[in-house]
C-alpha cells in the first residue's frame, strides 16, 4: 500500500521526504542524499512502460495511473511515493484508489512564495511561475531526466490542495512554514501518523540527528558539497540551478508587486484564510 509524499512544486516535498528517509531507513537519523532514493517518485517511465509509450500524452497515461499501481502494490508492502500529481478523477479515470493508498501526508506552503521557487527552479519569469500556481499551465513535464518525462497533470495551487486534502481520511497535512519554524514538533507529528502504518524506531538520539541533518542549512551545504541529483540544469546558462536556494529568506514581498499579490490573495482566498496565510 503506498504512502503518498504529495504537494503542488516547489512547496517542501523534497525537505520531508528527506526528514522520512532518515527516520525510517537509517538507525542514527543522520540523512545523506542516497537514503532519499529509496522514496520513490510518480509517475516515470518505469511505471508505464508496459502499458503505454505515449508518455507525454494524458490522455494515454490515465488510463494506466491505476493498473501501474496495482503493480507497485503487488508485493503486499507499505512504501512511499512522492507526487506532484493532482489526485484527480479525469474522464473516469481515478489517479489513485482506496486499494492502492493507505496514507497521504500532504506539504501545503504560501502560494506567493511557491512563485518564487518556481522561478528559480524551472528558469521561468515570475509571470510564467505566477500563471502555473495560478492554473494557466495544467500540464507539466519533469524534464530532470528521461525517466522523469512523464506528463503529470497539477491544476491550480487551490486545487490541487483540495483534491489531495478535502475527504481524506488518513491524512497527514503539513505546512512549510511550520517545518521551519518548528521541526522538532513536525517530526513529531511524522513519527506519530507513520507508526500507524510501517515499522521503524525512534529515540531522543535519533530525533537529534534527524532534526540537525535535514535541517534547510545542511541540506543546503550537502548539495554544495557533492551536488544533488534532483537538481534541474537550466536551459539558458546550461548551469545547474541550485534546488535548496533561499528557504526562509523566500519572501514574496521582495519580488511580487502589489498586482500579482492582489490576483493571488483573491483567487486562492478560501483556501489561504483556512491554512492561515492570510
Amino acid at each position: 500500500m503506498i504512502i503518498w509524499i504529495s504537494s503542488f512544486p516547489k512547496s517542501g516535498n523534497t525537505w520531508v521526504r528527506s526528514i522520512i528517509s532518515a527516520l525510517v531507513y537509517s538507525d542514527d537519523g543522520i540523512f545523506n542524499f542516497d537514503l532519499i532514493k529509496k522514496i520513490n517518485q510518480f509517475p516515470l517511465r518505469k511505471h508505464f512502460i508496459e502499458f503505454t509509450k505515449d508518455f507525454g500524452n494524458i490522455h494515454s497515461v490515465k488510463k494506466y495511473w491505476i493498473l501501474a499501481q496495482d503493480k507497485i502494490n503487488l508485493d503486499n508492502k507499505p512504501k512511499f511515493l512522492k507526487t506532484h500529481q493532482i489526485n484527480c478523477n479525469l474522464d473516469g479515470y481515478s489517479f489513485t484508489n482506496k486499494d492502492n493508498t493507505a496514507a497521504t501526508i500532504y506539504i501545503i506552503r504560501d502560494p506567493r512564495n511557491v512563485i518564487g521557487s518556481i522561478s528559480n527552479h524551472f528558469s521561468v519569469t515570475i509571470q510564467e511561475a505566477k500563471n502555473i500556481v495560478l492554473g494557466g499551465q495544467v500540464l507539466i513535464n519533469k524534464g530532470k531526466s528521461y525517466e522523469h518525462d512523464v506528463v503529470t497533470l497539477l491544476g491550480s495551487w487551490s486545487e490541487h490542495y483540495k483534491f489531495w486534502t478535502k475527504k481524506n481520511n488518513n491524512l497527514l497535512l503539513l505546512r512549510y512554514e511550520d517545518i521551519l519554524l518548528d521541526p522538532k514538533k513536525q517530526l513529531k507529528k511524522i513519527t506519530l501518523f507513520l507508526e500507524k502504518f510501517i515499522k521503524f524506531k525512534i529515540d531522543n538520539s535519533k530525533e537529534n540527528n534527524i532534526i540537525k541533518s535535514t535541517s534547510f542549512k545542511n541540506l543546503q551545504d550537502l548539495e554544495d558539497k557533492i551536488g544533488f541529483n534532483e537538481s534541474i540544469v537550466s536551459e539558458k546558462t546550461n548551469k545547474k540551478i541550485k534546488f535548496f536556494n533561499l528557504g526562509s529568506r523566500n519572501n514574496f514581498k521582495e519580488y511580487l508587486d502589489e498586482k500579482i499579490q492582489a490576483e493571488v490573495e483573491t483567487k486562492f482566498f478560501i483556501e489561504m484564510k483556512e491554512l492561515g496565510y492570510l
